[in-house]
């Protein structure tokens, strides 16, 4: 090869090479959507949930603003019963490790609620404590794989219980809520949330056409069906945008090898735009799901 073609040839590369660094500059978050976590991105409205490695160093993520609200309200003693029975041969280190999550959650609220809550802690396998986590309401798991286990939590106040009956690493974001809204049924000087007629109506009615067995469908429940459609919602949109997101970036890469600007600047311009209007669109799910649940609850407490 002659040096002028050599040259051209590496002109050529260097434009190729800054082209895809444009393009991932461009979409940083590409990855994260391709990789399919889109139930990460539907708490994105939520405090976000640290790693493990920082988890590790700093601790747990402060409590909200909301739960400590409820605590400050308390007006009885609460007893919370931790139920963590956990087959080893079955139960892998993720799950034991959220276990020990849930039990820091569970010493923040302690130690918040300056000695309104109380809590107990049942986590050795006997045929005792699993009859006491059935009795409780808390679901069996892993039946098939070893001995039945229990991961759940029960508040008990002045005669009420509410229960959260199963505990997954899926919903962990979620378990601080769910936990704040049980203290607080159980306990009535908490104050109460605003009526159901506050709700939203499409959230009111979007619920009702997603659940149509309403009144027989618990809050912890009705919120986990109304967070998975959100979590299918969120998977479909994370594949378009995955899709189009690719469709832009070849159409940048044909625009670059045309040596135009002008298609270059627009093949950009429109590789901008696509990330942004699937952005909205996340964020628009998120927004929808979370009145939902909402409406769900206040829905629910006022039927009660």
């Amino acid at each position: 090869m002659n040096q002028p073609a050599a040259a051209n040839a590496d002109a050529a590369g260097k434009r190729c090479r800054g082209a895809v660094a444009r393009i991932r500059a461009l979409v940083p978050g590409l990855a994260f959507f391709a990789a399919g976590a889109a139930l990460s991105a539907w708490w994105f409205l939520q405090a976000p949930s640290p790693g493990k490695a920082a988890r590790d160093h700093a601790g747990p993520p402060a409590l909200s603003a909301a739960t400590k609200a409820v605590l400050r309200h308390l007006g009885s003693p609460v007893e919370i019963r931790f139920y963590s029975l956990l087959d080893p041969a079955s139960v892998g280190d993720s799950g034991r490790e959220f276990s020990g999550r849930v039990e820091q959650l569970l010493c923040q609220y302690e130690q918040e609620a300056g000695g309104k809550i109380s809590i107990a802690r049942v986590n050795s396998f006997s045929a005792s404590t699993a009859n006491a986590a059935a009795a409780d309401g808390i679901k069996p798991f892993n039946m098939d794989k070893g001995d039945t286990c229990y991961l759940g939590l029960v508040v008990v106040c002045n005669g009420h219980k509410a229960s959260l009956a199963s505990l997954a690493p899926e919903w962990e974001q979620a378990l601080e809520p769910d936990l704040s809204r049980a203290i607080a049924g159980v306990d009535l000087s908490v104050p109460r949330p605003p009526p159901a007629a506050k709700a939203d109506m499409a959230a009111l009615a979007a619920v009702q056409q997603a659940i149509p067995n309403l009144d027989s469908v618990s809050v912890e429940d009705g919120s986990r069906q109304l967070r998975a459609a959100s979590m299918a919602e969120f998977k479909k949109t994370a594949q378009e945008m995955q899709a189009k997101v690719q469709q832009a970036e070849d159409r940048f890469l044909q625009a670059q090898n045309s040596q135009s600007e002008e298609d270059r600047q627009a093949a950009l311009t429109d590789l901008q735009q696509v990330k942004k209007q699937q952005t909205e669109k996340l964020k628009e799910i998120a927004l929808e799901s979370k009145a939902q649940v909402e409406a769900l609850q206040q829905l629910k407490g006022a039927a009660h």
